[in-house]
């Protein structure tokens, strides 16, 4: 549908939130009312609906993705397997991420993956195929991927954004950010959207008014020492007219994607939560392994799984669970000049646990 009439039934509906989103609701099996949602973010792609669909859960339990399979376009041409070759097709889809507005921008990948079919089951002609997995069919050539802007409280979406082709694929990863741009002054309902991912000073970009990817190089950003590049291990966070890309070991970059000569500008994290720079390399090492208390055999604690940084009442929040006794979970907000972050809560999780918990968790 047309991207005005798209955003326009957005800002009607008052979204205001990120990717624990909002969307105004009543959970009718508990009577409550909620205004933002909790967004299982990925999903297999199947089914022949005419648009994707959210099916709405008041947190913290999870609401669902449901995306059809005719919205994911062919790999790089490539015809639909035979049923009866070696390899499958998968439509692995994803929230990338959501606008200041709560539009979500999907990502389908067009995945060949080589399963040989190792028995039948039931009938001796077109009995189910049992099949052994073993791996991408062809390591060199990249999924076929699909964009789409999606309203997730009406149901409609932008038509399919181009195709990223030649060099501009290799920027595409799994960082794209999706900002919403007012005109008139920059007031009233957005009427443009912009898709972008940073990688060093080049950033990869879409403005639905030119209807092209595109790659910029912007001016370079000075990081800490000893950091040569940020790692986002996060969705982008669209915030104050900037999107943000967020490397949870040490800090953010932010830029404006409607500008034709970005300027990025690092904010760190509290001081407090800076990580060793050799995280992203060898994951967690043993000296931060037993500090962290996590003994699993093999396994990695990720930053990504006791840290966050989003959008929660007009304010870009960062926030973290310490690893031992009394799990304390603290939140800071960037000051309204990005020159810093106010801790605004410290709060003993154990201590919560003890006086029963969260009525709906156990």
């Amino acid at each position: 549908m047309p991207l005005h009439r798209l955003l326009a039934a957005v800002s009607a509906r008052g979204f205001r939130r990120s990717l624990s989103t909002a969307a105004a609701a009543t959970d009718s099996r508990r009577g409550a009312s909620w205004t933002w949602y909790l967004l299982d973010k990925t999903t297999m792609a199947a089914g022949s609906a005419p648009a994707p669909e959210v099916s709405f859960d008041s947190p913290p339990s999870l609401s669902q993705l449901h995306v059809p399979e005719h919205l994911a376009k062919h790999s790089c041409g490539l015809p639909l397997p035979d049923p009866d070759d070696d390899v499958v097709r998968l439509l692995a889809c994803k929230a990338c991420c959501s606008s200041q507005d709560g539009l979500l921008l999907l990502n389908i990948h067009d995945i060949r993956v080589a399963a040989t079919i190792v028995a039948r089951q039931g009938a001796e002609q077109g009995g189910d195929r049992v099949r052994q997995f073993t791996g991408l069919a062809d390591l060199s050539q990249l999924p076929g991927m699909s964009h789409y802007v999606f309203n997730p409280c009406n149901r409609e979406i932008s038509s399919c954004l181009p195709e990223i082709e030649g060099p501009k694929k290799i920027l595409a990863g799994f960082n794209l950010g999706l900002l919403t741009r007012a005109g008139s002054g920059g007031f009233g309902p957005p009427d443009r959207y912009a898709v972008a991912e940073m990688e060093g000073r080049l950033m990869l970009r879409f403005l639905s008014e030119t209807g092209e990817w595109e790659i910029l190089e912007g001016s370079r950003c000075q990081l800490p020492a000893g950091r040569p590049r940020l790692l986002p291990n996060q969705e982008a966070v669209a915030w104050n007219g900037k999107l943000w890309w967020v490397d949870l070991t040490f800090g953010a970059i932010c830029a404006d994607p409607f500008s034709d000569r970005p300027e990025p500008r690092f904010v760190q994290l509290p001081s407090g939560s800076m990580l060793p720079a050799h995280i992203h390399e060898k994951g967690v090492d043993e000296v931060v392994r037993r500090a962290l208390n996590f003994n699993l055999e093999g396994s990695i604690l990720e930053p990504h799984m006791y840290r966050r940084v989003g959008v929660s009442g007009g304010w870009l929040r960062y926030v973290e669970v310490s690893h031992k006794e009394p799990f304390v979970l603290s939140s800071f907000k960037l000051d309204a000049d990005g020159s810093g972050w106010t801790l605004e809560h410290r709060v003993a999780l154990s201590k919560l646990w003890a006086d029963g918990g969260h009525p709906w968790l156990p």
